[in-house]
């Protein structure tokens, strides 16, 4: 059952990273989830040490994991449009 609202969340945290950067229309609902996770597990190991909120990958679930979580996603959506386009958005 933790699988299935794990992937639930970070779709929905990918989704929601994707319309902040402008990406939606690139990316389908696949791509959103895997965004979702990455920019999860990303945030766990570099932003949760620093501002002390556990992300969604430690078991904790309340708003600022899911912040934390989306933070994580934005940046990594923020890097791979550096890379492809050479600019953030």
């Amino acid at each position: 059952m933790n699988l299935i609202v794990w992937l639930f969340v970070g779709g929905l945290i990918g989704w929601v990273a994707s319309l902040m950067m402008r990406t939606d229309a690139q990316q389908g609902m696949f791509l959103n989830v895997i965004v979702g996770i990455v920019g999860a597990a990303l945030a766990g190991w570099f932003i949760s040490p620093l501002v002390g909120i556990p992300s969604i990958n430690a078991n904790s679930f309340s708003i600022g994991s899911l912040l934390v979580s989306l933070v994580g996603a934005v940046v990594l959506l923020a890097i791979v449009n550096l890379v492809r386009r050479g600019s953030v958005r």
